[in-house]
Protein backbone atom coordinates (compact mmCIF):
# COMPACT_ATOMS: atom_id res chain seq x y z
CA UNK A 1 0.00 0.00 0.00
CA UNK A 2 2.83 2.15 0.72
CA UNK A 3 4.98 1.85 -2.08
CA UNK A 4 1.42 2.76 -4.12
CA UNK A 5 0.65 5.95 -2.44
CA UNK A 6 4.53 6.63 -2.85
CA UNK A 7 4.32 6.28 -6.71
CA UNK A 8 1.29 8.38 -7.04
CA UNK A 9 2.53 11.19 -5.00
CA UNK A 10 5.30 12.30 -7.43
CA UNK A 11 3.42 11.82 -10.40
CA UNK A 12 0.59 14.13 -9.02
CA UNK A 13 3.24 16.44 -7.73
CA UNK A 14 4.24 16.78 -11.51
CA UNK A 15 0.92 16.96 -12.82
CA UNK A 16 -0.13 20.00 -10.46
CA UNK A 17 3.14 21.78 -11.01
CA UNK A 18 2.91 21.56 -14.84
CA UNK A 19 -0.78 22.60 -14.97
CA UNK A 20 0.78 25.30 -12.82
CA UNK A 21 2.73 26.29 -15.36
CA UNK A 22 0.98 25.75 -18.58
CA UNK A 23 -1.66 28.16 -16.70
CA UNK A 24 1.10 30.92 -16.02
CA UNK A 25 2.25 30.59 -19.65
CA UNK A 26 -1.68 30.73 -20.75
CA UNK A 27 -2.09 33.79 -18.64
CA UNK A 28 1.23 35.58 -19.68
CA UNK A 29 0.23 35.52 -22.98
CA UNK A 30 -3.07 36.40 -22.18
CA UNK A 31 -1.64 39.20 -20.28
CA UNK A 32 0.55 40.00 -23.57
CA UNK A 33 -2.51 40.48 -25.92
CA UNK A 34 -5.02 42.20 -23.27
CA UNK A 35 -2.08 44.57 -22.54
CA UNK A 36 -2.65 48.24 -24.53
CA UNK A 37 0.33 49.94 -23.35
CA UNK A 38 2.30 50.37 -26.73
CA UNK A 39 -0.59 52.32 -27.84
CA UNK A 40 -0.92 54.19 -24.75
CA UNK A 41 2.59 54.97 -25.34
CA UNK A 42 2.33 55.71 -28.85
CA UNK A 43 -0.85 58.30 -27.48
CA UNK A 44 1.00 60.00 -25.20
CA UNK A 45 4.04 60.46 -27.41
CA UNK A 46 1.75 61.79 -30.10
CA UNK A 47 0.05 63.64 -28.06
CA UNK A 48 3.50 65.42 -26.29
CA UNK A 49 4.88 66.16 -29.66
CA UNK A 50 2.11 68.07 -31.27
CA UNK A 51 1.69 69.81 -28.21
CA UNK A 52 5.30 71.07 -28.21
CA UNK A 53 5.02 71.75 -32.09
CA UNK A 54 2.06 73.30 -31.57
CA UNK A 55 3.82 76.19 -28.99
CA UNK A 56 6.91 76.25 -31.16
CA UNK A 57 4.73 77.11 -34.28
CA UNK A 58 3.19 79.58 -32.16
CA UNK A 59 6.24 81.24 -31.42
CA UNK A 60 7.44 81.34 -35.20
CA UNK A 61 4.20 82.81 -35.90
CA UNK A 62 4.75 85.50 -33.19
CA UNK A 63 8.44 86.35 -35.11
CA UNK A 64 7.23 86.08 -38.39
CA UNK A 65 3.96 88.58 -37.33
CA UNK A 66 6.68 90.77 -35.32
CA UNK A 67 9.18 90.96 -38.23
CA UNK A 68 6.70 91.35 -41.38
CA UNK A 69 4.89 94.29 -39.23
CA UNK A 70 6.94 95.53 -36.07
CA UNK A 71 3.47 94.45 -34.40
CA UNK A 72 3.46 91.24 -31.82
CA UNK A 73 0.95 88.73 -32.83
CA UNK A 74 -2.13 87.84 -29.71
CA UNK A 75 0.51 84.67 -29.10
CA UNK A 76 3.77 86.81 -28.24
CA UNK A 77 7.22 87.02 -28.98
CA UNK A 78 8.66 84.00 -27.10
CA UNK A 79 9.92 83.82 -23.36
CA UNK A 80 13.20 83.30 -22.87
CA UNK A 81 14.59 83.29 -26.08
CA UNK A 82 16.81 85.23 -27.56
CA UNK A 83 15.89 86.39 -31.63
CA UNK A 84 18.53 87.15 -34.29
CA UNK A 85 17.64 87.96 -37.76
CA UNK A 86 21.01 89.49 -39.32
CA UNK A 87 21.68 86.77 -41.62
CA UNK A 88 21.02 87.15 -45.11
CA UNK A 89 23.08 84.99 -48.16
CA UNK A 90 21.88 85.81 -51.62
CA UNK A 91 17.97 85.79 -51.46
CA UNK A 92 17.47 84.29 -48.04
CA UNK A 93 17.05 85.88 -44.80
CA UNK A 94 17.53 83.23 -41.92
CA UNK A 95 16.01 84.18 -38.56
CA UNK A 96 16.89 82.33 -35.67
CA UNK A 97 15.26 81.79 -31.93
CA UNK A 98 17.77 80.83 -29.89
CA UNK A 99 15.80 79.44 -26.21
CA UNK A 100 17.33 78.63 -22.90
CA UNK A 101 14.76 79.06 -19.77
CA UNK A 102 11.02 78.39 -19.31
CA UNK A 103 8.49 78.68 -21.26
CA UNK A 104 5.94 81.42 -20.91
CA UNK A 105 3.11 79.50 -18.96
CA UNK A 106 6.06 78.09 -17.04
CA UNK A 107 5.29 74.36 -18.07
CA UNK A 108 8.58 73.67 -19.87
CA UNK A 109 12.25 74.34 -19.97
CA UNK A 110 13.49 74.35 -23.29
CA UNK A 111 16.71 75.11 -25.03
CA UNK A 112 17.93 74.63 -28.84
CA UNK A 113 17.18 76.56 -31.80
CA UNK A 114 14.47 77.48 -34.21
CA UNK A 115 15.53 78.20 -37.70
CA UNK A 116 13.29 80.24 -39.86
CA UNK A 117 14.55 80.56 -43.43
CA UNK A 118 12.36 83.23 -46.01
CA UNK A 119 13.19 84.59 -49.03
CA UNK A 120 14.02 88.24 -49.30
CA UNK A 121 10.43 89.54 -50.34
CA UNK A 122 8.51 87.39 -48.98
CA UNK A 123 6.26 88.88 -46.08
CA UNK A 124 4.15 86.61 -44.05
CA UNK A 125 1.15 88.25 -44.19
CA UNK A 126 0.60 87.07 -47.91
CA UNK A 127 -1.79 84.72 -48.55
CA UNK A 128 0.22 81.56 -49.87
CA UNK A 129 3.48 82.66 -47.87
CA UNK A 130 5.94 80.37 -47.29
CA UNK A 131 9.08 79.33 -44.82
CA UNK A 132 11.35 76.82 -44.13
CA UNK A 133 11.07 75.63 -40.62
CA UNK A 134 14.17 73.33 -38.72
CA UNK A 135 14.37 72.56 -35.43
CA UNK A 136 17.67 71.97 -34.24
CA UNK A 137 18.44 69.97 -30.92
CA UNK A 138 14.79 71.62 -29.94
CA UNK A 139 15.18 69.90 -26.08
CA UNK A 140 12.04 70.39 -23.97
CA UNK A 141 12.00 69.13 -20.27
CA UNK A 142 8.38 69.10 -18.67
CA UNK A 143 9.02 70.60 -15.82
CA UNK A 144 6.02 68.61 -13.85
CA UNK A 145 7.23 65.17 -15.09
CA UNK A 146 11.60 65.86 -15.77
CA UNK A 147 10.38 64.00 -18.83
CA UNK A 148 12.57 65.51 -21.89
CA UNK A 149 12.14 65.17 -25.70
CA UNK A 150 14.64 66.59 -28.28
CA UNK A 151 13.40 67.33 -31.82
CA UNK A 152 15.49 67.70 -35.04
CA UNK A 153 12.92 68.77 -37.98
CA UNK A 154 13.09 70.42 -41.63
CA UNK A 155 9.39 71.62 -42.12
CA UNK A 156 7.36 73.50 -44.67
CA UNK A 157 5.17 76.60 -43.17
CA UNK A 158 2.50 77.89 -45.21
CA UNK A 159 0.03 80.91 -44.45
CA UNK A 160 -2.99 79.49 -46.58
CA UNK A 161 -4.94 82.40 -46.24
CA UNK A 162 -2.71 84.78 -45.48
CA UNK A 163 -2.51 87.42 -42.96
CA UNK A 164 -1.99 87.36 -39.25
CA UNK A 165 -3.41 85.86 -35.67
CA UNK A 166 -3.98 89.81 -34.24
CA UNK A 167 -6.08 90.50 -37.57
CA UNK A 168 -9.13 88.11 -36.31
CA UNK A 169 -12.19 89.69 -35.57
CA UNK A 170 -11.19 93.46 -37.09
CA UNK A 171 -12.44 94.57 -40.23
CA UNK A 172 -13.77 91.23 -41.12
CA UNK A 173 -11.32 89.09 -41.11
CA UNK A 174 -12.59 85.80 -39.19
CA UNK A 175 -10.39 82.69 -39.97
CA UNK A 176 -6.58 82.47 -40.62
CA UNK A 177 -5.48 79.01 -41.99
CA UNK A 178 -1.75 77.19 -41.70
CA UNK A 179 -0.24 74.22 -42.88
CA UNK A 180 2.81 72.48 -41.73
CA UNK A 181 4.24 69.68 -43.58
CA UNK A 182 7.77 67.53 -43.21
CA UNK A 183 9.43 65.25 -41.47
CA UNK A 184 10.81 65.02 -37.90
CA UNK A 185 13.32 62.94 -35.91
CA UNK A 186 12.05 62.74 -32.58
CA UNK A 187 14.24 61.28 -29.72
CA UNK A 188 12.27 60.03 -26.55
CA UNK A 189 13.64 59.45 -22.61
CA UNK A 190 14.01 56.34 -23.18
CA UNK A 191 16.96 57.31 -26.21
CA UNK A 192 15.01 55.41 -28.61
CA UNK A 193 14.90 57.63 -31.49
CA UNK A 194 11.81 57.58 -33.81
CA UNK A 195 11.87 60.04 -37.57
CA UNK A 196 7.97 61.24 -38.20
CA UNK A 197 6.02 62.35 -40.85
CA UNK A 198 3.57 64.80 -40.29
CA UNK A 199 0.66 67.22 -42.47
CA UNK A 200 -1.03 69.44 -40.45
CA UNK A 201 -3.77 71.74 -41.04
CA UNK A 202 -4.52 74.34 -38.67
CA UNK A 203 -7.34 77.20 -38.47
CA UNK A 204 -7.75 80.07 -36.39
CA UNK A 205 -11.04 81.67 -35.56
CA UNK A 206 -12.32 84.05 -32.90
CA UNK A 207 -10.97 86.86 -31.17
CA UNK A 208 -8.28 88.17 -28.81
CA UNK A 209 -8.30 86.02 -25.58
CA UNK A 210 -10.70 83.73 -27.00
CA UNK A 211 -8.87 82.36 -29.93
CA UNK A 212 -9.74 78.58 -31.27
CA UNK A 213 -7.57 76.43 -33.16
CA UNK A 214 -9.14 73.28 -35.05
CA UNK A 215 -6.74 71.13 -36.49
CA UNK A 216 -7.03 68.51 -39.80
CA UNK A 217 -4.45 66.02 -41.47
CA UNK A 218 -3.50 66.12 -44.96
CA UNK A 219 -1.29 63.99 -45.50
CA UNK A 220 -1.33 60.42 -47.54
CA UNK A 221 0.24 57.46 -47.21
CA UNK A 222 -0.74 54.23 -49.26
CA UNK A 223 -4.61 53.43 -48.39
CA UNK A 224 -4.21 55.96 -46.17
CA UNK A 225 -5.54 59.66 -46.02
CA UNK A 226 -6.36 62.65 -44.06
CA UNK A 227 -3.10 61.69 -41.95
CA UNK A 228 -1.77 64.04 -39.28
CA UNK A 229 1.52 61.92 -38.22
CA UNK A 230 3.14 58.70 -40.21
CA UNK A 231 5.74 56.99 -38.89
CA UNK A 232 7.15 54.32 -36.73
CA UNK A 233 6.42 54.28 -33.03
CA UNK A 234 9.34 53.22 -30.11
CA UNK A 235 8.62 49.38 -30.34
CA UNK A 236 9.78 50.17 -34.44
CA UNK A 237 6.00 49.27 -35.66
CA UNK A 238 4.95 51.18 -38.92
CA UNK A 239 1.89 53.66 -37.49
CA UNK A 240 -0.63 55.67 -38.92
CA UNK A 241 -2.19 58.59 -37.28
CA UNK A 242 -6.14 60.11 -38.83
CA UNK A 243 -8.09 63.22 -38.04
CA UNK A 244 -11.46 61.75 -38.34
CA UNK A 245 -13.39 65.03 -36.86
CA UNK A 246 -11.54 67.98 -36.29
CA UNK A 247 -9.58 68.30 -33.20
CA UNK A 248 -10.30 71.71 -31.60
CA UNK A 249 -8.27 73.45 -28.79
CA UNK A 250 -8.83 76.81 -26.99
CA UNK A 251 -6.86 79.84 -25.99
CA UNK A 252 -9.26 79.47 -22.89
CA UNK A 253 -8.27 75.97 -21.31
CA UNK A 254 -5.05 76.51 -22.06
CA UNK A 255 -4.54 75.37 -25.51
CA UNK A 256 -5.90 71.99 -24.64
CA UNK A 257 -7.87 69.75 -27.52
CA UNK A 258 -11.53 70.26 -25.84
CA UNK A 259 -13.22 68.00 -29.39
CA UNK A 260 -12.53 65.84 -32.22
CA UNK A 261 -11.52 62.18 -32.71
CA UNK A 262 -8.25 60.18 -33.99
CA UNK A 263 -7.38 56.93 -34.88
CA UNK A 264 -4.10 55.46 -34.38
CA UNK A 265 -3.27 51.89 -36.17
CA UNK A 266 -0.60 50.08 -36.19
CA UNK A 267 -1.79 47.99 -38.88
CA UNK A 268 1.19 45.15 -39.27
CA UNK A 269 0.32 43.85 -35.52
CA UNK A 270 -3.77 44.05 -35.72
CA UNK A 271 -3.43 47.53 -33.34
CA UNK A 272 -5.73 50.47 -33.26
CA UNK A 273 -6.85 53.45 -30.70
CA UNK A 274 -9.59 55.82 -30.81
CA UNK A 275 -9.04 58.72 -29.32
CA UNK A 276 -12.03 61.08 -27.84
CA UNK A 277 -11.10 64.45 -26.71
CA UNK A 278 -13.50 66.26 -24.15
CA UNK A 279 -14.26 64.52 -20.65
CA UNK A 280 -13.83 65.68 -17.77
CA UNK A 281 -12.37 64.53 -14.58
CA UNK A 282 -15.33 62.07 -14.05
CA UNK A 283 -14.79 60.82 -17.17
CA UNK A 284 -17.74 62.65 -18.34
CA UNK A 285 -18.09 64.72 -21.76
CA UNK A 286 -17.89 68.21 -20.91
CA UNK A 287 -20.57 70.63 -21.67
CA UNK A 288 -20.88 74.09 -22.57
CA UNK A 289 -17.81 76.55 -21.40
CA UNK A 290 -16.60 73.92 -19.26
CA UNK A 291 -12.73 72.77 -20.18
CA UNK A 292 -11.70 69.30 -20.19
CA UNK A 293 -8.97 67.53 -17.90
CA UNK A 294 -9.11 63.81 -19.87
CA UNK A 295 -9.03 62.16 -22.87
CA UNK A 296 -10.51 58.84 -24.04
CA UNK A 297 -8.74 55.70 -25.47
CA UNK A 298 -10.51 52.76 -27.27
CA UNK A 299 -8.01 50.66 -28.32
CA UNK A 300 -8.23 47.05 -30.48
CA UNK A 301 -5.53 44.51 -29.51
CA UNK A 302 -5.89 41.85 -32.01
CA UNK A 303 -9.32 40.12 -30.33
CA UNK A 304 -8.92 41.92 -27.51
CA UNK A 305 -10.68 45.87 -26.58
CA UNK A 306 -10.15 47.78 -23.89
CA UNK A 307 -11.16 51.43 -23.20
CA UNK A 308 -9.45 54.12 -20.73
CA UNK A 309 -9.21 57.80 -19.74
CA UNK A 310 -5.88 59.43 -19.77
CA UNK A 311 -5.22 63.25 -18.25
CA UNK A 312 -4.67 65.98 -20.17
CA UNK A 313 -0.72 67.03 -20.42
Amino acid sequence: MKSIICLKTPVLIMTILALALTSCTKDDLEKGRNDPSTLTQLTTDEATVEDISNEALQDVEGVLSYQGNGLKSTMEIPCNATIDSTSVINDTITIYITYDGLSCNGRRFRTGQVEIRKRVGTRWGMQGASVNVRYRNFSVTRVASGHTIVINSNKTFTNVSGGFIYMLGHNGFTRLIHRVEGAMQVTFGDSTSRTWNVARQRTYTGTRGELIMTTDGFGTSGSYDNLVVWGTNRNSEVFYTQIVQPVVYKAACDWNPVSGIKVHQIPEASKSATITYGFDSNYQPVTGDDCPTHYKVDWVNGTYTGSSFLPLR
